[in-house]
C-alpha cells in the first residue's frame, strides 16, 4: 500500500518538471527540450531504479515483520497463560459469582450509610438469592448483629469485612486437615451423571502424581458408554495406571482386582470411578453398597474417603444432590466443578454450612491442573475482592 503511494508520488513529480520545462524561454526551446529530455528520462529511469530497490527492500522486511510480529505475540500469550497463577483463574472463574453477589452488596452499601434493620433486610434478600440458601444467610445475619454491636460497628463500609471473616471462619470450621503419609488410601468418587467426575479423576490423579504419591485408578463405572475410554485417556495425560475391564462388567470386580493391584504395587492412592446414580436409584445405590463393603473387607487398613462431585452451576439443586447422597453414604469431602463462568459459586458456603461436609478441590477449567486443592482463605477473597 506504501509503495503505491510513493509510485503516485513521482509520476507527480515527472509531470511537475514537464510543466516547468514549458514555461522555459522559447527562445531556446528546441535546445533546452532536448537537455529537459534527457533529464526527465534520467530522472525517471533514477526514480523508478529506486523505486524497484525499495520494493525488493520492503518485500523481504513486511513478511519478516509479520512473522516476527505473530511469533512475538504467540509468545507474549503463553507467557500470560504460564504466569496466571490459580488464584487469577479462580478470580476469573467467580468474575459472575462476584458480581451477582459483591456487586449488589457494594450496591446497598453506596445507599446506606449506617447498619439499620432496614440495610440488613435488603442484605438478607441479597444472601438468599445469591444461591446462600436461607440457614446460612441468618446466621450470616445473626453474626453481624452481634459483632456490629460487640466492635460498636455502624459504617456499612465495614460490612464486607464481616461477612468474608463469617465465610472464612466457617469453611475452615469443617476443614479436615490431610493426614500424614504412613498409611494407603482409597477416594471414591461419586456423584449423578454430568457433574464432571471423569475429568476429576483425571485432574486429582495429576496433582496427587505431582505431589509425589504412587495413584492407581479403577474405571468402575462400567455402565456409561465410552466412560472406560475416556478415564483412559484422562489417566494416560496424568501419567498414573489404570484398572479397567469391559464395557458392561461387574463394577464390583473392577474395584476388587484394583485394590489386589494397589496392595501388590504398594501403591499410596486408589481412585475409583463410579457410575453416575442418582439417589432415588436403588440398583445403583444397592452397587454403591456392594463396593463399599469390597473396600472395606478386602482394604481394612487404609483410609478411605468418599468424595461428592458437585456442579457448581447446579446451584441449589447441588445441596439437595448433596443431602441426599449424604442419606446414603458417609461423604468425606466435596469436589466442586464448574465454577469458571457461574453466578452459582456461592452454592460452596450453604453445603459446607449445612451439612459440615468440607470441599477437598475446586475446579476452574478444562486443564489438566485446572483443579486444586481448596482454600478457604482464597476462594472468600475471590469473590469478596
Amino acid at each position: 500500500m506504501f509503495d503505491f503511494f510513493k509510485k503516485k508520488k513521482n509520476k507527480k513529480d515527472i509531470e511537475y518538471l514537464d510543466e516547468t520545462n514549458k514555461t522555459e524561454d522559447e527562445d531556446n526551446a528546441s535546445d533546452q527540450a532536448e537537455d529537459n529530455e534527457e533529464v526527465v528520462n534520467e530522472a525517471a529511469i533514477s526514480n523508478e531504479e529506486k523505486l524497484m530497490d525499495e520494493e525488493a527492500c520492503d518485500d523481504t522486511p513486511a513478511d519478516l515483520e509479520s512473522d516476527v510480529s505473530d511469533e512475538t505475540v504467540e509468545l507474549q500469550e503463553n507467557d500470560e497463560k504460564k504466569s496466571l497463577s490459580f488464584f487469577d483463574k479462580l478470580k476469573a472463574g467467580l468474575s459472575k459469582t462476584k458480581k451477582n453477589l459483591t456487586g449488589q452488596i457494594e450496591g446497598i452499601v453506596f445507599r446506606h450509610k449506617k447498619i439499620d434493620d432496614e440495610f440488613l433486610e435488603e442484605l438478607e434478600e441479597i444472601l438468599i438469592t445469591s444461591d446462600m440458601g436461607m440457614e446460612t444467610t441468618m446466621d450470616i445475619i445473626d453474626y453481624i448483629k452481634a459483632e456490629t454491636r460487640k466492635r460498636k460497628l455502624e459504617d456499612t463500609s465495614k460490612i464486607k469485612d464481616v461477612i468474608k471473616e463469617y465465610l472464612v471462619n466457617m469453611l475452615e470450621e469443617h476443614e479436615e486437615k490431610e493426614e500424614l503419609k504412613d498409611r494407603q488410601r482409597v477416594i471414591l468418587i461419586v456423584g449423578v451423571n454430568g457433574v464432571g467426575k471423569t475429568t476429576s479423576i483425571g485432574k486429582i490423579s495429576y496433582r496427587l502424581k505431582e505431589q509425589g504419591n504412587s495413584v492407581i485408578v479403577a474405571a468402575a463405572d462400567t455402565f456409561r458408554a465410552a466412560a472406560v475410554e475416556q478415564l483412559k485417556e484422562w489417566c494416560t495425560r496424568a501419567g498414573v495406571d489404570i484398572i479397567a475391564s469391559e464395557h458392561g462388567s461387574d463394577p464390583g470386580a473392577v474395584v476388587f482386582d484394583a485394590i489386589q493391584a494397589a496392595k501388590a504395587r504398594k501403591t499410596d492412592i486408589l481412585i475409583c470411578d463410579t457410575a453416575g446414580r442418582l439417589h432415588n436409584k436403588k440398583n445403583l445405590m444397592n452397587e454403591l453398597s456392594k463396593i463399599f463393603k469390597i473396600v472395606d473387607r478386602e482394604y481394612s487398613g487404609a483410609k478411605i474417603d468418599v468424595y461428592l462431585v458437585i456442579d457448581a452451576t447446579t446451584g441449589q439443586n447441588g445441596i439437595i444432590q448433596a443431602k441426599l447422597f449424604s442419606e446414603t453414604a458417609n461423604i468425606s469431602g466435596l469436589i466442586l466443578t464448574k465454577l469458571d463462568g457461574t453466578a452459582k459459586g456461592g452454592i460452596a458456603f450453604p453445603i459446607v454450612n449445612e451439612l459440615k461436609i468440607p470441599i477437598k478441590y475446586i475446579g476452574v477449567g478444562e486443564k489438566i491442573d485446572d483443579l486444586q486443592d481448596f482454600n478457604a482463605t482464597d476462594f472468600v477473597n475471590a469473590i469478596f475482592e
